[in-house]
């Protein structure tokens, strides 16, 4: 198994290695940290095209071994360059050549958002990638979590679902870890909706989250820790927030409806879960076609 990690020099490009070395680590993968570098466009007059090119390259490789320096010695990686007009397009091409099922990032980049601030290449893979999209919160480089503690899977009634359950099922199969399932709730009413309309709510995705739970207990060994809970809040944040959470804890969710086949598209849930949460999220392609187990 190998995972992908789109790197930049900063911190949120630290940020990814640490979270890519959690779940090698966790997932017994390969690790591989990948610079995309701008083509030659708007070279300087004074230094020649491959000249520049040659610059580039060996920067970006100086900034690779950085990068490797601080992979444990347990966890196997190794280093690419490549270079592309589109830094999402380049990183995605690199996925499929090295047969990678899934890339992680640093959240840290553009407008802030929580413990998230997406840059354009982040949210540009959120909505196009063809394998799941791990983003590391910022300050994931300080965490002392060496492995994934536990898989929360943020379920819902929509298409797809399944092949998220899937896998999130398969992916702590493969790490030896539990699997939370999760129902999010806002029960925050329409102006003018009766009070018994949240409850009423409330309790389809209390039955929805234990069906699910139900399903998920015949897809994992005898024995296999798992769990089901129904979060409620005025707002997704809300009902988000109240969960708890752990340092190497993860949280799995689909890509939206919108998404087209085999791409994902970052659905207005799982935008209001980045808001607040600060621990790694793993978006999944509705009909993904590579896992992460």
């Amino acid at each position: 198994m190998r995972l992908a990690v789109g790197y930049l020099a900063t911190p949120g490009g630290a940020d990814a290695v640490a979270l890519g070395v959690r779940l090698a680590r966790s997932l017994a993968a390969e690790l591989d940290i990948c610079m995309v570098l701008p083509p030659d466009r708007g070279v300087p007059a004074m230094v020649t095209t491959g000249g520049y090119d040659e610059l580039l390259a060996q920067q970006a490789h100086e900034w690779l071994a950085d990068a490797l320096a601080t992979v444990p010695d347990d966890v196997v990686a190794h280093a690419h360059v490549s270079f592309s007009d589109s830094a999402a397009d380049g990183l995605l091409s690199e996925v499929r050549r090295l047969g990678a099922q899934a890339v992680i990032v640093g959240g840290a980049g553009g407008g802030l958002v929580g413990s998230f601030t997406l840059g354009s290449v982040v949210n540009d893979l959120l909505h196009s990638s063809h394998v799941p999209v791990a983003v590391a919160p910022r300050g994931t480089r300080s965490s002392s979590a060496a492995r994934v503690r536990e898989v929360t899977c943020a379920i819902g009634e929509r298409a797809g679902a399944g092949v998220l359950l899937d896998v999130a099922v398969r992916a702590c199969e493969r790490a030896h870890v539990p699997l939370r399932l999760v129902s999010l709730v806002a029960l925050d009413p329409m102006f003018g909706s009766l009070r018994g309309d949240a409850e009423a709510s409330r309790e389809r995705a209390l039955a929805h989250a234990h069906r699910t739970l139900n399903e998920a207990k015949e897809s994992l060994p005898e024995g296999f820790s798992v769990t089901a809970t129904v979060a409620d809040g005025s707002s997704v944040e809300d009902a988000v927030s109240r969960l708890p959470w752990h340092d190497g804890d993860v949280i799995m969710v689909g890509s939206s409806r919108l998404a087209a086949p085999r791409r994902l598209f970052l659905g207005s849930t799982a935008a209001k879960m980045l808001r607040v949460l600060e621990v790694p999220m793993i978006v999944v392609p509705s009909t993904a076609d590579q896992e992460v187990s």
